[in-house]
Order: structure tokens, then sequence, then C-alpha cells
């Protein structure tokens, strides 16, 4: 039995906002990447896409690992569905599941294979080489990028898909990031159509971003402020 694996990812700019997907299926010496870019969407359904794109690109009667850094992915498929269809597609609560018609492909397209999948959940931005590709795929695309696919032998593809070392740098830096967002917010510096703004809740600054091609950061103090509209400021 041939062994495929495959690393899926997605990524949406506002959530929603414009979004892409991206997976690269790896089956013996040969690459495959695959992407592409809705203009709105969210950040899970791209998720959702990704793994569904990649199971679909994927030989039938193969063992597959699927690496995906979405837990709501993982868990959808693995757990709450068997649940949700039982129930006539209703959560617990009696309410309709979000993203229903993309759980339905993703569930056929497992069926498809079996449910023969191994499904490994991978940290996003730690280093993890096959995952670091679909991301950059993925957000390229969301920020309307032009993106060359690959598709060939294994031996010219330039990223080591078969290396799942985490790369310590990074991980350290998730962790100050992660614990950055837990920390009290000063205010919210936000970027629209080249202009600046400071906002005083996270309320008001979603208001303005959501929806919009868009960069938007929180802000811890005075100082930390400052710095962000510098950045964003920068041509």
């Amino acid at each position: 039995m041939q062994k495929i694996i495959i690393f899926a990812d997605g990524a949406s700019k506002g959530n929603p906002g414009p979004g892409g997907w991206a997976a690269v299926i790896v089956g013996g010496e040969q690459v495959t990447e695959l992407g592409g870019r809705e203009e709105h969407t969210t950040n899970n359904r791209m998720e959702l896409r990704a793994a569904i794109e990649g199971l679909r690109g994927a030989v039938v009667g193969s063992q597959i690992i699927l690496y995906t850094d979405s837990s709501y992915v993982i868990n959808g498929i693995t757990k709450w569905v068997h649940g949700w269809k039982k129930n006539g597609w209703q959560t617990k609560e009696k309410k309709p599941v979000v993203n229903q018609d993309l759980w339905e492909s993703l569930d056929s397209a497992v069926a498809g294979h079996g449910r023969d999948i191994e499904w490994q959940y991978v940290g996003g931005h730690v280093g993890i080489a096959g995952n670091e590709r679909v991301d950059a795929i993925a957000s390229d695309l969301a920020d309307g990028k032009k993106v060359e696919l690959y598709r060939g032998a294994r031996s010219g593809y330039g990223v080591d898909v078969a290396n799942l070392k985490l790369d310590t740098t990074k991980q350290k830096a998730k962790s100050a990031s992660g614990t950055r967002s837990k920390a009290k917010a000063y205010s919210y510096v936000s970027l629209v159509g080249g202009k600046v703004m400071t906002h005083k809740t996270w309320a008001e600054c979603e208001a303005r971003v959501k929806g919009k091609k868009a960069r938007f950061k929180k802000a811890l103090s005075v100082q930390d402020e400052k710095e962000i509209v510098a950045d964003f400021s920068k041509k």
C-alpha cells in the first residue's frame, strides 16, 4: 500500500475576509501542491477546504497521514461529525452546524478513502517545513498574490517534508506571542486602505477591519502603540 503524506492549511485576512487554502500531497517520489482563493470567507472554512482538496487529490487505496494545525478540523472529523449526522446536522443545542456544506464534503472525501486516514496535529509557525509551506501558499493567495504551485519529483522540491522537527527559535516566538495575546490591551491599532487608526476597544477595531483587507494589532502600552503605528505607517 502506498503511503501518502498531506499537509493542509488555510488562511483568511479579516475572518471573514479574503482567504486562501493550500495542500501539499507527497506520494512516493512525487509532490503536488494545490491551492485556491476565495474573496469572502473565514479561516475555518479555508482549513476545511484545504483538507478536502488534499484528500481529493490523493490516490484512493493509499495509507494517508494528514498534517494540519487546525484542531477544529481534526476534532470535527474524528469526533463531532458522528453526532452531527445523527442529529440531522444539528449541534447538541439544536442549532445548525456551522460550515455544514464543507463538513459534508470532508466526510465524503474521508469515506472515499475508506476512512483509513491518520490525522496528525502540528503546531503552526514553529518551523515544520511542510506546514510552513502550506501556510505561505494559503497566506499569499489570501493576499491576492500569484503563487507558483509545484508539481514534480520530490528530489526537485525545495521543502524537506519528511522533517517534522520544531524550530526552537520560532517555537519560543510563538509562545511569547501567546503570552502577549492574553495580556490586557492598552489599545488596538488598525491599518485599512493605507490609513492607520487607534482604538480603545477591540469592538471598535473589529468594526473597522471586519471583511476588509487590513492589518491590526493589540498594543500593551503607550510606547507599544507608538511602535505599532510606526510599523504600520511604513511605505
